[in-house]
């Protein structure tokens, strides 16, 4: 069975990543690819990439324009999202990679965002306990944040596992230049990007209410760093523990949480993440260990910024919503070199 699927914020990065997966999906096919300065436009012309969209077109953003789309993918700015939704008929299903059904309490969006709460919607990650089912059953479904998707992932086993405080977590993270989006920018020029690594958002990055409303963490220290690269996330994630732990039990509860999962990989012992090996895929990569110093717990996790952290989880959660394959349409495999 082929269902029909409408992207809002097509011309933007996510969106047309989520048209590159749809592309060579075999039960989904694209709707409507909406945008609102490029309406009317060829998609080859914002995303020549795309060579399987050359005679079709960006229609508006409106919900006559997804009119025949069994589900819509959002990937539009933090605050847009709601708006179109209270548009759509209860009939569609929705996947939102925007901000604005993520958070549970209206507190913590109210620190971090600008606009009125809108409510929270099924969270998107179906790797975290009880969550896939939830999922599938859902008609609205709130996509996770990418740098989130890194972090949780690497931080609820210690947490479930209880070998580590959920007080005093640090994260340090650094993303490549397409999370910021495609809108032109002074500090993501070429010449200003690439040979340096800057921090940004320090101390109040918005992911934050989000990364300790999906692990139950009590307090978050989180650094994201800027990278000289187009995608990816590497996530590095410390936390206290609770009593001695060793590296292997710091694996063990890794490889205890993951097991069976198709796109959340422990990597062999010695060998660490890297952003390179997750490019264009849905997979996660993923390394524990301790400090020799503090003692400290680590867990290194790699995605790709498009991927698992938008696009491909996207499509992920689209498969659940739609009764198809999981892993329908999204691989593990990297492109190399």
């Amino acid at each position: 069975m082929t269902f029909k699927v409408a992207v809002a914020g097509a011309s933007g990065y996510a969106g047309g990543e989520v048209l590159r997966l749809l592309a060579d999906h075999p039960q989904l096919d694209v709707a409507a690819a909406g945008a609102h300065s490029n309406a009317g436009e060829y998609i080859t012309a914002v995303h020549p990439h795309l060579s399987a969209y050359g005679d079709r077109r960006f229609t508006p953003t409106t919900p006559e324009a997804f009119a025949d789309a069994d589900l819509v993918v959002m990937t539009l700015p933090h605050g847009q999202s709601a708006a179109l939704a209270a548009q759509l008929p209860a009939s569609q299903k929705i996947v939102d990679l925007g901000a604005d059904h993520r958070l549970e309490d209206a507190a913590a969006w109210d620190a971090y965002y600008s606009g009125p709460h809108a409510g929270a919607w099924t969270y998107g990650l179906p790797e975290l306990p009880g969550q896939r089912e939830q999922i599938a059953a859902a008609d609205r479904v709130a996509a996770t944040g990418c740098y989130a998707v890194a972090t949780v992932l690497a931080l609820r086993p210690l947490l479930d596992a209880g070998i580590a405080s959920p007080e005093d977590v640090v994260v340090v993270a650094a993303s490549g230049t397409s999370g910021a989006g495609n809108a032109p920018k002074k500090n993501l020029l070429a010449s200003e990007v690439m040979g340096s690594i800057s921090p940004y958002k320090v101390g109040a990055h918005q992911h934050v209410p989000e990364i300790k409303q999906a692990t139950g963490a009590a307090s978050v220290s989180m650094t994201p760093l800027l990278a000289p690269m187009p995608r990816g996330i590497l996530s590095t994630v410390t936390a206290k523990p609770l009593a001695e732990v060793s590296a292997a039990d710091v694996r063990d509860a890794l490889n205890k949480a993951y097991a069976g999962e198709h796109f959340v990989r422990v990597l062999r012992e010695g060998q660490w993440p890297s952003t390179a090996a997750v490019y264009g895929t849905n997979a996660v990569l993923l390394q524990g260990g301790t400090d020799k110093d503090s003692g400290r717990i680590i867990v290194t996790a790699a995605i790709d910024n498009l991927g698992k952290g938008a696009a491909a989880q996207v499509v992920q959660c689209a498969n659940l919503m739609l009764g198809l394959d999981e892993a329908a349409g999204l691989t593990v495999n990297g492109v190399a070199p």
